[in-house]
């Protein structure tokens, strides 16, 4: 149950505080005075869509709180440590749950003071707390809602939810299936190109320490006679010409250089070690001297294997033109492309794969199918007794219900071979009379207003007649009603709200009589500003409001006594 609500800057109501009881809580007041605002509020707690126009103007901010307890069965904590949410053991009854709306367009959900989705409210409390407005019955005339509401009142959501699932399964199949068709030659095309690539990289037979070597290899045969005469020249310098003779070379230099120093430190031992390093790098010089010598042999020039190196260097330029700028980029195209040549050979087996899904997905889709239409008939049979009984109880004692199972329209998005749309193989309807000796007709074409929020009042009865622990909240589910009727609709709600606590907002001083908890709804100024005021009224307080109801502007002692009569009844 709510046990206290909070509103904050929202529409009139600048602050307002509502200490609810278990039972029948009831809002009254004149048209307009601000009863619908309490509706909206506790919509916006259980994730309804949210509006910056709900805000009073002149607020930066509105804010909605309602303190929540649960007991037994109904209580939310597995849910909500399922989210992340800490729980505190000595609270874990009592949640404060909170809709904040800024000016800006944000909003911001907290449950026990923590930030949490606004999808959570929806999930955790929209299943515990319900909202029937005057919408919501007239929702009654539209077919459309027949079926859920038989599919809840049979306890066949779920099969609803597998037969929807199945249905959509069976659907995206085909979606898949003519996306494939459709782009089969494109697929051909594309395949036919990625295959080019590949075998023309792969010719190429690209290795990364390879080509580096045949990059060394093409530029000693392309230079191999610069390399030969320049290389000579610096041999001759190192080590003089074959033979002797010519100018000096390096050699020569650096060994008189060595035995001259030498005999200085004969003179001077310091310069020993200058010697040494001398003779070391005259070593050196000869060493390079013959490296040189036999790289210089091992350089020829080789046209013809000059003219094939050049070839491969050209394939592979014209491959870093197209796919990559070194061969490693170019190998790393290779392989996406190879992947993506998969998957496009894969789209051909994948439509294989889709009919034998389909046939799966629609063999399963008949038998969830044949189950909830199995379920549905027992579902009508039952709701049919359960609405004319209650119907008798609210002054319809004539009136005959049934559910009709009709053969349902095919839309437009219909697959091939598939008996069952996406809410089952039909469309259950609801035949209604009020009248004896009248046959039943479709409920849109026959109840008038009084009827239809009977009518609703009575389902809204059926499906939860045997439930308890919900928040139940009508929006003036009595129009239409009055005189006799009116005290039969608020015994109707007073019966609901022994195992439920339930919110209405009435008009109905019969109803507005047999409540556990009446408050009243005021509309005044404050300054050159509308105020709402929500005050909890005590015994005599309500005689006021209920006398005001039954007659009007005008309040006098027979209005008065009329009151206490419909509050003594209770």
């Amino acid at each position: 149950m709510i046990e206290t609500l909070r509103l904050e800057g929202i529409a009139i109501v600048e602050a307002a505080e509502l200490e609810l009881g278990p039972g029948l809580n009831v809002l009254t007041g004149e048209t307009g005075a601000g009863k619908s605002i309490v509706l909206g509020a506790l919509s916006l707690l259980v994730g309804g869509k949210a509006s910056t126009e709900v805000l009073r103007d002149g607020c930066e901010k509105g804010r909605v709180e309602a303190v929540f307890r649960f007991d037994g069965a109904e209580d939310p904590r597995t849910e909500l440590e399922a989210r992340g949410l800490e729980v505190d053991e000595a609270e874990e009854k009592t949640w404060i749950v909170a809709r904040t709306l800024q000016r800006e367009g944000r909003s911001r959900a907290r449950v026990g003071g923590q930030l949490v989705p606004v999808s959570v409210l929806s999930e955790v409390f929209g299943s515990r707390v319900e909202i029937s407005s005057q919408r919501e019955s007239h929702a009654l005339l539209r077919p459309e809602s027949h079926g859920r509401a038989l599919d809840e009142a049979g306890d066949l959501l779920e099969s609803r939810r597998e037969v929807a699932e199945r249905y959509e399964a069976v659907i995206t199949l085909d979606a898949e299936a003519t996306a494939l068709r459709a782009n089969a030659e494109e697929r051909t095309r594309e395949q036919d190109f990625l295959r080019f690539q590949c075998e023309e990289i792969d010719a190429a037979q690209l290795d990364k320490d390879a080509w580096e070597e045949t990059v060394r290899e093409h530029a000693r045969l392309a230079h191999a006679d610069r390399l030969r005469s320049d290389g000579e020249r610096a041999r001759v310098r190192l080590e003089g010409e074959a033979g002797g003779g010519g100018e000096s070379a390096a050699l020569d230099a650096l060994g008189a250089a060595a035995r001259e120093i030498a005999e200085l430190a004969e003179l001077d031992p310091e310069l020993a070690e200058l010697a040494g390093r001398l003779s070391s790098a005259a070593t050196d010089v000869h060493e390079v001297a013959a490296d040189l010598e036999r790289y210089l042999d091992r350089v020829e020039s080789d046209p013809a294997r000059l003219a094939a190196v050049e070839e491969r260097v050209a394939r592979v330029e014209t491959l870093r033109r197209k796919y990559g700028p070194d061969v490693p980029a170019i190998l790393a195209h290779r392989d996406r492309i190879a992947g993506e040549l998969d998957r496009l050979v894969y789209g051909d087996e994948r439509a294989k794969e889709i009919e034998a899904e389909r046939d799966v997905q629609v063999g399963e889709l008949a038998r969830v199918a044949a189950a909830l239409s199995s379920g549905r008939v027992a579902a009508g049979q039952q709701l049919a007794k359960k609405l004319q009984r209650s119907l008798r109880e609210l002054g319809m004692p004539d009136a005959r219900f049934r559910v009709e199972l009709e053969p349902r329209a095919p839309g437009s998005r219909e697959p091939d071979g598939v008996a069952s749309g996406p809410h089952g193989a039909e469309t259950p309807i609801f035949y209604f009379t009020a009248n004896a000796g009248e046959s039943l007709r479709p409920i849109q074409k026959v109840a008038s207003g009084g009827e239809l929020s009977r009518l609703f009042l009575a389902l809204k009865n059926g499906l939860r007649r045997g439930s308890s622990g919900r928040v139940l909240i009508f929006d003036e589910v009595d129009v239409g009603v009055g005189g006799r009727l009116a005290e039969r609709v608020g015994r109707v709600l007073a019966e609901l709200a022994k195992r439920n606590q339930v919110l209405c907002i009435t008009h109905l001083p019969q109803v507005a009589a047999l409540a556990d908890v009446h408050f009243q709804v005021q509309k005044s100024g404050k300054g050159r500003r509308t105020v709402a005021r929500i005050e909890r009224l005590d015994a005599s307080q309500r005689v006021e409001e209920i006398a005001r109801m039954a007659g009007g502007e005008t309040i006098t002692s027979a209005t008065r006594r009329h009151a206490r009569e419909l509050l003594a009844r209770r």
